[in-house]
């Protein structure tokens, strides 16, 4: 029996010394691992950060330059666009452009539509439909259709259907025109707020 219990205490402490590095191990060793890898995958992430903030410190002027240029360009477009918060203002400045030319080249407009306007990619198409009284001068029919296509804004003549109604007189020419440009399209947190 004496034997036994000498055999059983050395097992005993066997196994409490396995328990004990067991322990060891899973709360001391392996946690000090993964934390110093996490810490060096962190320490590697905000090194590649740190370069590229250094890179784009040293190209600044370049950046400001393109930053520059782009906003020019922006500013251009802008310029080029309708002006109105919703379709139906930039329709009635769109109106209004066409009915300045018309007065300018002798064309007398029997009546303006407004037709629906359509999303084309970040802007929107504003279109008109126009009729207009014969016209004695194919000159100044042609110079009113020059002006809208050459026009500060830009405008567009989408649709043409002219009419001679008196084949003896060619020069009398009647028509419809539709006439369209652009505005800045709905932006699209206003998409979302308009579908909440």
């Amino acid at each position: 029996m004496s034997r036994s219990k000498p055999i059983q205490r050395r097992v005993l402490w066997g196994l409490i010394g396995i328990t004990v590095a067991l322990l060891i191990y899973l709360f001391g060793i392996e946690p000090l691992g993964e934390s110093t890898k996490k810490a060096e995958e962190e320490i590697t992430l905000k090194r590649s950060l740190l370069q590229k903030y250094e890179a784009y410190l040293r190209n600044r002027k370049v950046v400001e330059e393109e930053l520059a240029l782009a906003m020019k360009s922006y500013d251009t477009i802008q310029q080029r666009l309708l002006t109105g918060d919703t379709p139906q203002l930039a329709a009635a400045h769109l109106q209004e452009i066409v009915k300045r030319l018309s007065e300018r080249n002798g064309i007398g407009i029997r009546s303006f539509t407004i037709l629906e306007p359509k999303e084309i990619n970040s802007y929107r198409k504003i279109s008109i439909q126009i009729t207009f009284n014969p016209t004695n001068s194919i000159l100044s029919l042609g110079q009113f259709i020059h002006d809208i296509e050459n026009h500060e804004k830009d405008l567009m003549i989408s649709e043409m259907d002219l009419l001679v109604p008196n084949m003896r007189m060619p020069n009398n020419i009647q028509g419809n025109l539709a006439i369209s440009g652009l505005m800045e399209g709905t932006k699209t947190e206003e998409k979302g707020r308009k579908i909440k």
